[in-house]
């Protein structure tokens, strides 16, 4: 017998629809089966419905997951510097305007940058759902699948290496063409965004944290610069990139690659009378 609702077929002689609760007419069947009442015929395929929604929320829009994107990356920049001027003050060294950076300068910024690009979403993601960005802009991380929080999002954010290609051209269109807007580190790792009301103490907290980074950069990159007690590497000492300036340039040297920028002079030009 069918519903005549919703067109769900039901048991005979059931007296509520077991899919929309609707109540079902005495005797539906007997008209259903005397020929009276035809069944409304279903389409062979019907098209898919894009959700909208998890079981833990609504699904984040891909605008507030990239303002999001975005207030991250400016946060973790000033960790970078922070980190990045320390390193080439150490392993680097000073001669006059020129900063020299050697193999060993490079690789250990390069490998520690990575290492706190994954520590930053991993553990705050798995630890509280949300990034500094992510509580900003009220999204966060849930889990879809039976996986730990802290394996979903190691999964979650190893797997960036992917999305990011193309400056997350990868995982913008992943998430534009899945009806949950998850990126392949989501799919892999089973884990959704969605949207959240945090309170306004986190809120707050989270805005007095992104503004700690930011302005603890701007006090410590200065001191660090200055203190150039910087120690030849054992290993990879070889000097690979040059950074300097003249009376008129800037130049950048890596290997035989130079890039030369020229300085305006802002002295006024004497003219004869």
């Amino acid at each position: 017998m069918e519903c005549p609702h919703c067109q769900t077929q039901t048991s005979p002689r059931s007296n509520h629809c077991g899919s929309c609760g609707g109540v079902i007419p005495p005797a539906q069947y007997l008209l259903e089966e005397s020929g009276i009442v035809k069944p409304t015929p279903r389409p062979a395929a019907a098209v898919p419905v894009v959700a909208r929604s998890t079981a833990a929320g609504r699904v984040a829009k891909l605008g507030d997951r990239f303002i999001a994107f975005v207030l991250d990356t400016v946060a973790l920049f000033g960790v970078f510097t922070v980190v990045d001027a320390w390193i080439f003050m150490r392993w680097g060294a000073v001669e006059g305007t020129e900063l020299k950076l050697t193999a060993a300068a490079l690789l250990m910024a390069g490998a520690l940058n990575a290492l706190i690009l994954f520590a930053y979403g991993w553990l705050l993601e798995a630890s509280f759902g949300a990034t500094l960005g992510k509580a900003l802009v009220g999204i966060r991380v849930v889990r879809t699948s039976q996986r730990s929080a802290l394996a979903a999002s190691a999964i979650r954010n190893l797997l960036r290496i992917v999305d990011g290609l193309g400056f997350y051209l990868v995982g913008a269109l992943v998430a534009g063409c899945s009806r949950c807007r998850q990126r392949l580190g989501d799919l892999f790792a089973g884990t959704a965004v969605v949207e959240e009301e945090f309170s306004t103490a986190r809120k707050m907290l989270a805005l007095a944290l992104w503004m700690t980074v930011l302005s603890g950069t701007t006090w410590a990159v200065p001191r660090i610069c200055s203190n150039n007690a910087g120690q030849q590497a054992r290993y990879l000492n070889q000097v690979v990139v040059q950074v300097g300036r003249t009376e008129n340039s800037a130049y950048f040297r890596i290997a035989r690659l130079k890039i030369d920028i020229r300085i305006a002079s802002s002295a006024p030009s004497s003219a004869g009378m």
